[in-house]
């Protein structure tokens, strides 16, 4: 499909201790939504399929645009409170400086749901990078 980056493999970030900042776009430079998650593939997985009634579903923010990995979650929630607060450009400033084309991350896991290996998966390679955060950026 066309303006998809190819599938980021998150093998073991999801399950570790800490948190995901991630920001939502509903088209390029569209409706944004920012949101802080422990599991970056599960949340994005309910934004996507509207399993979750709330601004995402009602306005249809999909698009995985931005996301940050932080080792604690505390320092997660805090970052995503300060962007929530930020002003629209900054937010699209945040955005573009890692993805000017406003592609969609697609984010899959190499586990199946009950948390085996799927037959086959080697893990492939990350096309995309997350921001690692270990603390809020002064």
């Amino acid at each position: 499909m066309a303006g998809l980056v190819p599938a980021i493999h998150v093998l073991h970030y999801s399950h570790m201790l800490g948190g995901w900042v991630y920001i939502l776009a509903s088209a390029p430079n569209g409706i944004l939504y920012v949101g802080v998650t422990n599991d970056l593939v599960r949340r994005i997985y309910e934004h996507r399929n509207g399993l979750i009634a709330g601004f995402t579903k009602k306005y249809s923010v999909k698009r995985l645009v931005y996301f940050e990995r932080y080792d604690d979650i505390q320092a997660a929630i805090q970052r995503e409170h300060n962007i929530k607060h930020w002003s629209r450009k900054w937010k699209v400033r945040l955005i573009l400086a890692d993805n000017p084309d406003w592609l969609t991350y697609m984010i899959r896991s190499s586990k199946n749901v009950d948390g085996r290996d799927k037959p086959g998966h080697d893990g492939g390679a990350r096309t995309a990078q997350p921001k690692y955060r270990s603390r809020i950026p002064r």
